[in-house]
């Protein structure tokens, strides 16, 4: 990480605490409703699970105006003292500080971490500040794991079937097939993670990048999957929060979880090349079912906008997608304009689209936005479809649904290898409208050059 100094609030705070064993982060921006619930769970956790070592619990706040910081600062946290029996409690410190930096999560995280490192701290666990569902085993699972020899704690919930549509339709599948590790919830929000770890992040120079924003979360995951820390999942039930009808304005969100992928596939291009497969990761806790908050979806307001992407961005995905996959998503959206209800984006469709996007973002380096901004309506599209296919499954159901897509992804990477090695300057790539996409022809659900 480019050396950023901690703010003068921050550092003095680090220079009197000086050491602790554990830091808890939990960034922040108008979160004052369910923050102070967020803190006193972290409290509990720590003093029920940990109560022999030092410990911090770190708001890094992007300049809330509702009044989340106080909320931090005033929550009562004495309560989880009666949770202890006889063991005595080295009090936690508690803090809260302004960051600086590009506004996003991303920079909020960075100055945890820095934090982290300049303590010393063997183990770090952030989580979101939205939370409705956190208790204080979920302290406990995202850091024994960090005690017991790993160095990246995943999330592993139970979610709304609808609820993660980026997750279970892009980045899981995605994310699973490069690097030949499944972790469930690659942009859950809870981490646990060694002060090994921490200090991989630090060293990287992409703190700058869409990274600090919304694709921190991927770029955290990536990193650790990818040079190979030792990685776990832990089961933390419900997440229950501040979820939102995935057919609403995604497309921000979509395009820097999706853009920070598409980057890191060409850093660890050498890696995903190598590894075939996929490999299940330890996960800790209890697996129980747990009640879950109905999500409304808005099917209509879906496939509205692809009918009107496929009226305004043929031209865009003519230059994306190949020809084949390209007429495929046309002829969907004529059958949706002449009243055809029987609406569905295949597995291997899907797959192709999200592959040769993945292609198309390396081989236009100046005109990636544009690239990404046409994803949105492909995407809502297979969301709609997802649901109209769904709607009447239960949730183990929909999630045999959801090992099919990743079957799919990972029998269409030799096709990905192929179209991403036949792309030889990159470097050349202008506009859209130059280096037509290489032909992929699919054969049996398997891609080939």
């Amino acid at each position: 990480m480019a050396e950023t100094p901690l703010p003068d609030e921050a550092r003095r705070a680090a220079e009197v605490i000086r050491r602790a064993d554990i830091v808890i982060g939990i960034p922040s921006y108008n979160n004052a409703p369910t923050i102070g619930h967020v803190v006193r769970a972290a409290y509990a956790g720590l003093a029920k699970y940990f109560p022999q070592f030092t410990a911090v619990v770190i708001n890094s706040d992007g300049g809330s105006k509702d009044n989340t910081r106080e909320a931090v600062l005033s929550a009562r946290v004495e309560d989880s003292h009666l949770m202890l029996l006889s063991t005595p409690l080295l009090a936690a410190q508690r803090l809260s500080f302004p960051y600086h930096g590009v506004p996003g999560k991303g920079s909020a995280l960075g100055l945890v971490f820095q934090m982290a490192k300049q303590l010393d701290a063997k183990a770090c666990a952030v989580v979101d500040s939205d939370l409705r569902s956190i208790t204080p085993e979920w302290i406990d699972l995202l850091l024994r794991p960090v005690f017991a020899g790993f160095d990246f704690v995943a999330p592993f919930y139970q979610r709304h079937k609808y609820d993660g549509t980026i997750t279970n339709s892009i980045v899981y599948p995605l994310t699973r097939m490069l690097y030949g590790v499944s972790v469930r919830q690659p942009i859950g929000g809870e981490f646990g993670m060694s002060g090994r770890l921490i200090r991989r992040y630090l060293e990287r120079e992409d703190w700058e990048t869409d990274a600090a924003r919304f694709g921190i979360d991927i770029w955290m995951t990536t990193v650790a999957i990818a040079e190979e820390f030792r990685v776990c999942q832990s089961f933390l039930g419900a997440k229950l929060h501040d979820a939102k009808d995935p057919g609403c304005d995604l497309s921000a969100m979509l395009q820097q979880v999706v853009g920070s992928v598409f980057t890191l596939m060409q850093e660890y291009a050498p890696i995903w090349q190598r590894r075939s497969g996929s490999s299940p990761t330890d996960i800790f806790g209890f697996r129980f079912d747990v009640g879950l908050d109905p999500i409304h979806v808005n099917v209509d307001r879906m496939l509205e906008a692809f009918r009107r992407g496929c009226e305004e961005l043929s031209e865009v995905w003519a230059t994306t997608l190949e020809k084949d996959t390209l007429a495929a998503v046309l002829m969907l959206g004529d059958r949706l304009r002449n009243g055809d209800r029987t609406f569905h984006v295949d597995d291997e469709l899907w797959a192709r689209v999200v592959l040769e996007f993945a292609c198309a973002y390396r081989r236009h380096p100046h005109s990636r936005g544009i690239v990404l901004g046409s994803l949105t309506p492909l995407y809502l599209a297979r969301v709609a479809s997802f649901v109209l296919e769904t709607e009447d499954l239960v949730a183990a159901e929909v999630e045999g649904k959801i090992e099919q897509l990743c079957l799919t992804f990972a029998r269409l990477k030799p096709g990905l290898i192929g179209c991403w090695n036949g792309y030889s300057n990159p470097a050349a790539a202008g506009s859209l409208t130059q280096d037509p996409v290489p032909r992929w022809k699919s054969d049996q659900a398997k891609l080939e050059v």
